[in-house]
């Protein structure tokens, strides 16, 4: 029912034959013909002996690795898979053990990546979250299952767009970290079986990576930090209520699912509407439904504003309707285009230090606030909720600015470490160079004059310079007194001043923050 053509990137939705029960519903169709589409790829994964069969890392090298590129550049990246149930986005997303799928090989080479940089003004910080989006409710999958369920707010920032409000976030260093985390927060999906699939997805998960590169620059004591927001988005299936013969608590699962579907795919026709001007402006009648679904309200910006992102459409022979419908959805979402700007700051250290000194006294004072409501009087029931609540939401007001500067001492802990790095370095340089004066101070090159080659037959030539301890000392006399040795002599005593002070400055820095210090 499905060709492709792996030299065109086309696929062919051909016509079911009338004999097929599983298309029954496609024969009341008036008019039933072959579809073309065209996409930027067409992996064929049905069959292994195929010779243009593709495997996962296939996928991969040809979406994953370029968006990886971006992520390093500054860019918020997004990929989300859509399809009907049974389909293959998890297994395109998460993979298996043996066969991994975007996400862990997205994983596996950023540490790459991150271990193989070689500049020593360049440090980096990995930090996690995971929800999943199950009945039009925000779950933190990193958080363990609680009866009645736990469900988390979501907020607007007139600078960051739509959050979740007291998502975890974990600070990841290797690859074997975030697998551990991953696996534990898939382990906390939402999953069913029904008539189509044993192990359905019942929620739309979203796993982000937030990249932070810091680059400083010793000489001009200025940090640029580049962020980078990685999205990678594992839509739940369409499916059909006949064809899953779901009832009860599965049938409202996938009435919520095909909500935010639908939702999903207004917003992808409003995107791509031909009636935007060519400036990309849209007509004030044209509202984007974002706010109409979480799932939408959530992804607000990788859709429709600072993003980079792709859409993977799986499609299965199974069902001709939901595959066609498959396929105009992602032929629409091709259209949309997003204007991208690499999201990078400078921040010097005089910054950092104010931004830690004001988080300090807010922590302060959110600290007074709380002894004193808990050391209050007895007070009436209404008053004493009002006040809990109240307790409530200070508390995870200070967990939050407590976080926040743990999080900006890491960093100022990181840029520390990084200008050792550059001054070891230097000093290095700074030795080679010295040992090379110093050589050719002590062994002068003496070239001969012409004149001297050319001498008279009766006059006798000059004997070579001869070594001796008379000569030496004067030298040695010379070279104390040579005005360039002295000057590369004091830059490498300051240089050496500059690197004991850098070392004492990081010390306290890590016994300030309680990680130890460095020998």
């Amino acid at each position: 029912m499905i060709e492709m053509d792996p030299e065109t990137q086309s696929t062919r939705l051909l016509v079911p034959p009338s004999n097929d029960p599983a298309n029954s519903r496609a024969q009341t169709r008036k008019i039933m013909e072959d579809k073309t589409f065209t996409f930027d790829n067409s992996f064929w994964s049905h069959d292994l002996e195929d010779d243009h069969y593709a495997h996962q890392e296939d996928v991969y090298n040809c979406l994953g690795e370029e968006f990886l590129d971006h992520n390093f550049e500054g860019y918020h990246t997004c990929i989300f898979a859509y399809g009907q149930t049974g389909s293959g986005k998890s297994y395109t997303m998460m993979g298996t053990p043996d066969n991994p799928g975007l996400i862990p090989r997205t994983c596996e080479d950023l540490f790459q990546r991150i271990e193989n940089c070689e500049s020593p003004n360049v440090s980096y910080n990995v930090r996690v979250s995971y929800f999943e989006v199950y009945n039009e409710h925000v779950r933190d999958l990193f958080q363990p299952r609680t009866d009645p369920p736990s469900y988390l707010k979501i907020r607007e920032s007139p600078i960051e767009g739509p959050y979740v409000k007291d998502l975890t976030e974990i600070q990841v260093k290797s690859y074997h970290e975030i697998l551990k985390y991953m696996r534990m927060g898939d382990s906390s999906r939402t999953v069913a079986s029904t008539k189509m699939n044993d192990t359905s997805s019942r929620s739309h998960a979203v796993f982000t990576i937030m990249l932070k590169q810091i680059h400083h620059d010793y000489r001009t004591d200025e940090t640029t930090e580049r962020l980078a927001r990685i999205r990678l988005v594992d839509l739940a299936g369409s499916e059909r209520a006949k064809a899953t013969e779901a009832t009860g608590q599965r049938l409202r699962e996938g009435g919520n699912i095909n909500k935010s579907l639908t939702t999903l795919g207004r917003v992808i026709a409003a995107l791509a509407d031909s009636k935007a001007t060519k400036q990309g402006a849209r007509k004030p009648r044209d509202v984007v439904p974002f706010r109409d679904s979480i799932l939408t309200w959530l992804l607000k910006d990788s859709l429709g504003g600072n993003s980079k992102t792709a859409m993977i459409a799986c499609i299965a022979p199974s069902d001709y309707d939901e595959t066609l419908s498959t396929l105009r959805y992602a032929d629409q979402a091709k259209r949309i285009r997003l204007q991208a700007t690499v999201n990078q700051d400078n921040v010097s250290s005089a910054e950092k230090d104010a931004q830690i000194a004001e988080m300090v006294e807010t922590i302060r004072t959110l600290r007074w606030t709380l002894n004193q409501q808990q050391q209050s009087a007895a007070l009436p029931i209404q008053r004493v909720m009002q006040d809990q609540e109240a307790q409530g939401e200070k508390l995870r007001e200070y967990t939050t600015k407590y976080e926040s500067m743990l999080q900006i001492m890491e960093e100022k802990l990181a840029i520390s470490e990084s200008k050792v790095r550059q001054l070891e370095i230097q000093k290095e340089a700074m030795d080679i160079h010295l040992k090379l004066v110093l050589d050719e101070l002590r062994n002068p090159i003496k070239i001969k004059q012409e004149e001297e080659e050319e001498q008279p037959a009766g006059r006798e030539a000059t004997p070579e310079m001869v070594w001796d301890e008379e000569s030496s000392e004067n030298e040695e006399i010379e070279e104390e007194d040579n005005p360039e040795h002295m000057e590369i002599q004091a830059d490498f005593e300051a240089l050496l001043n500059d690197l004991h002070t850098h070392k004492q400055r990081l010390a306290a820095d890590h016994e300030a923050f309680g990680t130890g210090v460095v020998a």
